[in-house]
């Protein structure tokens, strides 16, 4: 039957095919870097890390594209704040990040491209928009002009653009033409951070940043682009409007959207208060018992966090560990035989395997996917215990077993200590330095400065200034 997806924007699950034939270009909104992960973050690139793995086991080749967004109010407030410049927060939240998902066991994007290194992409993208009649320069901000293109508005929540927009009001100072225009560009406040541009200095404004990588480093129309039920409005529906205004083609052909993260039936979130960070959990459960716990429920499903919940999750993890132990223990030694398989032994392995694809075939449901790694093993200390799990029987169902959990990105091995967090730890104490001797230099405290960088090369960790500092280690 083939993989079938559901898509947002028509509401219905639709057999996938990508525009280039084995060729898959994706696209997922990345985070906002003011601050530390927490488990909604997870929720979302857990999911989209399984559907891009799931993928490329079909035999994709996937570009997937996930964004930092490194410029914003969020983030220049909280810089302002710690007293440091706002691109050396978001690069200490960007390692941060990749700590984080690294103990999730989620792969890197082909790209991962920041907003401050595209800007000059963003202002080409937004003279374009001007050129073309959909966008206005007023005080020195650049609004898209949402009338000119409305028709393309409201696809993916499926409102009319004037319920979608009921009760909204023009923001205090903006000088825009209507209340349903949004900013490309903004005009810099007083010390804030800036680029030069043929409207003044300024920065982009967060909507143009992925339509524009989008068209940067895949240069068509998507095949999927995700990200959190959040975002459908108005992030992506003012992406759409950029686009598509823009290169007059579909922008995307599929979209994907993952269900919430909820505690006491509300949505986990930063600006509810009501959040665990990553690394919070991580200090209380090894990574691979998160990873279950997010991947054990439907990309599209809300899931109710709590430590019950993760308890669970743990003993059902442990049953796969087992399993895994259990088939390693008896594949030691032994040389693989193919033609001395046990019948039932080949027709679980084959039934299986079938399982798993019709479920991830039926919009990536790992919950029904998940259940079939616990029927294998049921069956096989059933076979264990008839004495019918030698070492080639369990060679093959080791290997099926380990090719199923490389999709849902489960490691089995060993359990795993929370490595991260000792590297979150270090990452922090080292940003920590790299902050104070920020503002040592600008108070041009320069001893206190020059002592941290060398001691800093001493332990073989060599600062480069820059308008951010970077670091490299030269052990």
């Amino acid at each position: 039957m083939g993989l079938r997806v559901m898509n947002t924007e028509t509401g219905k699950k639709e057999e996938f095919r990508s525009l280039e034939p084995g060729k898959v270009a994706m696209y997922v909104c990345g985070p906002t870097v003011y601050d530390h992960c927490h488990v909604g973050h997870a929720r979302s690139y857990v999911a989209f890390d399984i559907i891009r793995r799931y993928l490329e086991f079909s035999g994709y080749q996937v570009t997937y594209i996930q964004n930092f967004t490194d410029v914003d109010d969020k983030i220049i407030n909280r810089a302002n704040e710690k007293g440091i410049p706002p691109l050396v927060l978001s690069e200490n939240f960007i390692q941060e990040y990749f700590n984080d998902m690294g103990a999730l066991n989620i792969k890197k994007a082909t790209v991962h491209p920041k907003a401050s290194e595209t800007v000059p992409d963003m202002i080409t993208a937004i003279k374009a928009l001007i050129e073309r009649g959909f966008a206005y320069e007023s005080s020195g901000s650049v609004y898209f002009e949402v009338e000119r293109a409305k028709d393309r508005f409201g696809r993916l929540r499926h409102q009319s653009l004037d319920d979608m927009l009921d009760g909204a009001r023009v923001d205090s100072g903006e000088e825009k033409r209507d209340q349903k225009d949004f900013a490309l560009w903004k005009a810099a406040k007083p010390g804030e951070i800036s680029w030069d541009s043929p409207w003044g200095k300024g920065r982009p404004g967060w909507h143009i940043e992925c339509s524009t990588m989008a068209e940067k480093y895949v240069g068509r129309t998507l095949d999927i682009h995700g990200g959190g039920m959040d975002l459908i409005f108005p992030h992506h529906e003012s992406e759409i409007l950029q686009a598509e205004s823009l290169n007059d083609r579909r922008f995307a052909n599929y979209w994907l959207h993952n269900g919430f993260v909820e505690m006491n039936k509300e949505k986990m979130s930063k600006s509810l208060g009501n959040f665990f960070t990553i690394r919070e959990i991580l200090s209380r459960y090894e990574p691979m018992v998160l990873r279950f716990f997010l991947a054990y429920t439907h990309y599209r499903s809300s899931i109710e966090f709590s430590d019950a919940a993760l308890d669970e999750s743990a003993r059902s993890f442990d049953r796969l560990r087992a399993l895994f132990t259990l088939l390693q223990g008896q594949v030691k030694g032994t040389e693989p035989d193919p033609g001395s398989l046990d019948k039932d032994v080949l027709e679980m392995v084959k039934e299986a395997r079938k399982d798993f694809m019709d479920a991830m075939d039926d919009d990536f449901n790992t919950r029904i996917a998940i259940t079939v790694l616990f029927k294998m093993d049921q069956l096989s200390r059933k076979l264990q215990k008839e004495g019918r799990m030698d070492g080639c029987n369990a060679d093959a169902v080791l290997s099926l077993f380990n090719e199923l959990t490389g999709v849902l990105g489960l490691d089995c091995g060993e359990r795993r200590n929370n490595d991260a967090l000792g590297g979150n730890m270090a990452q922090g104490l080292l940003q920590l330095l790299i902050d104070v001797r920020a503002r040592a230099r600008k108070g041009k405290d320069f001893a206190t400065s020059d002592m941290i960088r060398d001691r800093l090369k001493e332990l073989g960790i060599v600062l480069e200034d820059g308008e951010v500092t970077k670091w490299k280690s030269v052990m």
